[in-house]
């Protein structure tokens, strides 16, 4: 993942990508939590099919039945399956209590429930990209039921 602010201040910190980013997490949880929602190609996409995307479980399910037109375009597919990934991992964050980003030692964005699971959200993205299986509906449901209960939104 590329972010430019993180480049800078990892530049100024003498520290890598990966710390620099888990820095963030820990500065800043909202801001960064913003930053992986937006993901702008996989909303392009879904907008483009006519849905659009409120951050709920149910447009999990809505996205689990676009065609995917991004197969057809090698160099777009895993551009939209790390989106796929953010996005599920921003609705999990959002719905479900206490719920949070969190980043491994390798610089990888996972989701880390209350429980102590850590849901690697981007590899699911990745493979329901590529496959459509598993269903980013069914890992938000296989997620959220193993944590407490949903928030309010």
């Amino acid at each position: 993942m590329n972010i430019s602010f993180l480049d800078n201040w990892r530049k100024r910190m003498g520290g890598t990508r990966e710390a620099a980013l888990a820095a963030a997490v820990e500065a800043d949880p909202e801001g960064v939590a913003e930053l992986f929602a937006e993901c702008e190609l996989l909303r392009a996409r879904a907008a483009q099919c006519g849905l659009e995307l409120d951050d709920s479980p149910a447009s999990l399910s809505a996205l689990d039945q676009l065609p995917p037109i991004w197969r057809d375009d090698p160099e777009e597919l895993p551009w939209v399956g790390n989106d796929a990934g953010l996005y599920l991992g921003t609705v999990l964050v959002r719905t479900v209590s206490r719920a949070a980003w969190g980043i491994l030692a390798g610089g990888k964005p996972v989701v880390r429930l209350a429980s102590g699971r850590e849901i690697d959200v981007v590899t699911a993205g990745l493979d329901w990209a590529m496959s459509g299986s598993p269903e980013l509906s069914e890992m938000y449901a296989e997620s959220a039921e193993s944590g407490p209960e949903a928030k309010t939104r």
